[in-house]
């Protein structure tokens, strides 16, 4: 116990020692020449939330999935930002979005007088982008202040107006915005005017405690009141004080709360256009009007605005709000498209829950596999189990040739698409319900029961059910027999990997002897063979290969492979992923009699229960439990092999 307690008094006394370390305070001189010393803590908002995204780094595609990457974007993929890595999925082209918005705006272009717009279904990731940034400006290094200020403004707004163009040189700045009403107050009256002995210290970001972080949720349309953005004046203070004296100000408003941060704008356009005004002065002309008869207010602040396609398709339709339009730069955010990503985005979520149920491979990817049919635009070009895997940069086998399809015609005929479907949260649920009641562990079977089971029961238009329950019923029950059938043609053949690769090599040999017109030599005899014909034939018809076809296949395999290998890739059985889908047939066409022979006999003689207990041990060696393991067995005995 004494070690737990040192262990915490360790941390908490280090989190002490660094807060106190950061915290600085003295007058207007001093700051003055820690600004000399580094210029670098002057930042406008825009530039210094670019630099809090900036700092946790950016990083291109691994080498091992560059080719991958390729082929999902067409070319040069986007960068991989640190600061939103771990938490966004799929969303890599929004990213990027938002990145070049903050560093357009740090540099004062056009896009620093601009609200940025996330536009999305429900449960895209548009809230959480906005809270990913606020928990950005809360983790970062403390800003300086004027002490007291009730909207904790810059220190250099002290500087008259006369002195700025040199203090500008001075300091290798460019000193922008106005005191505030109250500072403005305290100069003339509590320092004479003596601005240089103005307290200034540090602040550190807070969202629970408005300090340079604010939220606007939509407001009543009978009860909008723009003391909700500006602040008010506290009517009790009018006893003491004149009308137009600046200490009857109560500058609580999300501009005053949010100035030099980030103030967030939730379901935008759910507020009266009237209310939406102030937006357009806090963005263009950087300032709002101070409450009652104290002029304006000086505001910098990054304002992040979202809601909806439906309700920004109403706002555009009406042509009297082309001023606030012109001033927002609307980035959609659709739902991820890619499988693997939305499987990354269930495991985050998973693992951040309670839950510590067994969960058999493949589960989550079925339900990914629903959310991203829902998602997905029929095509002429292929149907939509192909088109997911064509987006997830996968390799689609088509009559024994890799399906050749133009990803950006895809997604061009398809503009629309992931702004509609299942959200994630749906998919969470249905997990959740499938956890609670399955608590020895869940299957895709289970998952999909579930599924089925909720689009029956949910608020959709009949065609729309109809279409989710036949991606549920038809479309993901024959591709998960696919997937069950390779599982268990694994859990069968020993050292699965190494005979895949075997039937590879041997495959290689005789295809390059015969394309070559040479001979095989046998690898332990040396002997010299003719190209075993009957041997590439059981391979190739395996993926429709025969007759005259299989000449220029064997061409092109060879080809690709030496291609492959001239550019130091290494060449195994999953290079090219015809052969590939041919030598895993091969191998699930040797034990598919077996298989289903031990898998619906009720009754196993000895060596019929030896083969199956291995079958169960290598199941569970692969992720299974054991009730997981009966569960797809029985499955697959039902459902994979028919008599």
């Amino acid at each position: 116990m004494a070690e737990q307690k040192d262990g915490f008094a360790d941390i908490i006394g280090k989190d002490h020692a660094k807060r106190q370390e950061q915290h600085w305070r003295g007058n207007l001189l001093a700051y003055l020449d820690l600004l000399r010393e580094n210029s670098g803590i002057y930042k406008l908002a825009h530039a210094h939330l670019h630099d809090v995204v900036m700092r946790a780094g950016m990083s291109k595609p691994d080498e091992a999935d560059a080719a991958r990457q390729a082929k999902i974007w067409g070319g040069e993929p986007p960068n991989t930002y640190e600061f939103f890595k771990n938490d966004f999925f799929g969303i890599e082209d929004v990213i990027e979005k938002v990145v070049h918005y903050l560093h357009a705006a740090a540099l004062k272009g056009e896009e620093s007088r601009q609200v940025l717009y996330l536009m999305g279904p429900v449960g895209s990731g548009k809230s959480s982008l906005a809270d990913r940034l606020k928990e950005g400006l809360e983790l970062a290094d403390p800003i300086y202040v004027i002490d007291g200020c009730p909207i904790h403004e810059e220190p250099l707004h002290l500087i008259p107006r006369h002195l700025r163009r040199e203090f500008d040189k001075m300091l290798d700045v460019h000193i922008e915005g106005e005191l505030c009403p109250v500072c403005r107050y305290r100069l003339e009256h509590e320092f004479n005017g003596r601005y240089e002995e103005m307290p200034v210290t540090t602040m550190q970001f807070s969202r629970n405690q408005r300090r340079g972080i604010a939220v606007v949720p939509p407001v009543d349309p009978n009860n909008q009141d723009t003391s909700v953005l500006i602040g008010s004046e506290d009517i009790s203070k009018l006893d003491r004080y004149a009308e137009g004296d600046p200490r009857i100000l109560d500058l609580n408003g999300a501009f005053n709360a949010g100035n030099r941060g980030l103030v967030e704008f939730i379901e935008v356009f759910k507020n009266e256009t009237e209310y939406l005004h102030a937006i357009i002065t806090a963005t263009q002309e950087k300032f709002v009007p101070a409450p009652g008869r104290h002029g304006t207010i000086y505001t910098d602040t990054v304002i992040v605005a979202h809601s909806n396609e439906a309700e920004w398709r109403k706002f555009k339709a009406d042509h009297t709000n082309e001023a606030i339009m012109d001033r927002i730069v609307a980035i959609r955010v659709p739902y991820n498209m890619r499988l693997n990503e939305e499987v990354r985005i269930y495991d985050k979520i998973y693992r951040r829950s309670g839950f510590r149920t067994h969960i058999a491979p493949h589960t989550i990817e079925v339900a990914a596999m629903f959310a991203i049919l829902t998602r997905l635009q029929p095509s002429a070009k292929c149907d939509m189990l192909t088109k997911l895997k064509l987006y997830n940069g996968e390799e689609v086998v088509e009559k024994g040739h890799t399906k050749k399809v133009d990803l950006a015609e895809l997604k061009e005929d398809a503009k629309s698409e992931g702004m509609s479907g299942i959200s994630p949260r749906f998919v969470m649920k249905a997990l959740d319900s499938a956890l609670t009641r399955h608590p020895e562990g869940i299957t895709p079977i289970h998952i999909r029961e579930v599924l089925i089971k909720m689009v029956k029961e949910a608020d959709l238009p009949d065609d729309t059910r109809k279409r989710y329950l036949e991606f549920l019923q038809d479309t993901i029950h024959k591709a998960y027999l696919e997937i069950l059938e390779r599982e268990i043609t694994k859990a069968f053949v020993f050292a699965y990997e190494e005979q895949a690769e075997t039937l590879f090599q041997n495959y290689l040999d005789h295809a390059e002897a015969y394309v070559n017109k040479t001979k095989v030599k046998d690898r332990n005899t040396r002997e010299e063979l003719e190209p075993d014909l009957s041997f590439l034939k059981s391979i190739e018809e395996q993926i429709a290969i025969i007759g005259s076809s299989a000449e220029g296949f064997r061409q092109e395999v060879i080809a690709y492979l030496w291609s492959a290998n001239r550019r130091g890739e290494r060449v195994g059985y999953s290079s090219y992923e015809p052969l590939k889908e041919a030598i895993e047939k091969k191998l699930m066409g040797s034990v598919r009699d077996i298989s289903r022979i031990i898998t619906k006999t009720r009754t196993r003689d000895e060596e019929q229960r030896n083969k199956y207990e291995a079958l169960v041990e290598n199941l569970l060696d692969s992720g299974y439990n054991e009730h997981s393991a009966e569960v797809v067995l029985k499955y697959a005995a039902n459902h994979l092999w028919k008599d």
